[in-house]
């Protein structure tokens, strides 16, 4: 991974904090990303019409977005997000962790050493656990460790 080097930036830092994902029952989505682990930030009702629901998945910096009355982040399709990637340490433990909290969860899938297993929310936005091999992780990257 190429070093960043902010003096040299012809734009300045952009940080991806928040993801909407479409759902067609804020509750319901509410009850799943509870289950899930996720982290409940704010579930508030600015006006008459408008929820706005944030939740962060355990060790992220970005979270995701679903309600009611937000234009078109509301008027997006339900169940249209796919690929949302959730990158973990070990797939095994974070899988494990999905499943004894009852989510419905994939075999886990090894393509060329990068392991994937996908689960879906109620209106099936798909999200993925992934998990990188130690050895080819990379300064900058998640889960990477000095000297491994």
């Amino acid at each position: 991974m190429t070093a960043l080097d902010e003096a040299n930036l012809t734009v300045p830092m952009m940080k991806l904090e928040l993801v909407p994902v479409p759902v067609s029952d804020v509750d319901r989505a509410k009850a799943f990303y509870e289950k899930a682990g996720f982290i409940l930030g704010v579930d508030t009702r600015p006006s008459e019409g408008m929820r706005v629901v944030q939740f962060t998945p355990p060790g992220s910096a970005c979270t995701i977005v679903f309600g009611t009355g937000m234009g078109d982040i509301t008027a997006m399709i339900p169940g249209s997000v796919k690929g949302l990637h959730l990158v973990v340490d070990d797939i095994d433990t974070a899988r494990s962790a999905l499943m004894n909290r009852g989510i419905p969860i994939g075999e886990i899938t090894d393509f060329k050493s990068v392991k994937y297993a996908e689960f879906r929310d109620p209106d099936g936005n798909s999200w993925l656990l992934q998990e990188f091999p130690p050895e080819l992780r990379q300064p900058g990257q998640s889960f990477y460790k000095e000297g491994r």
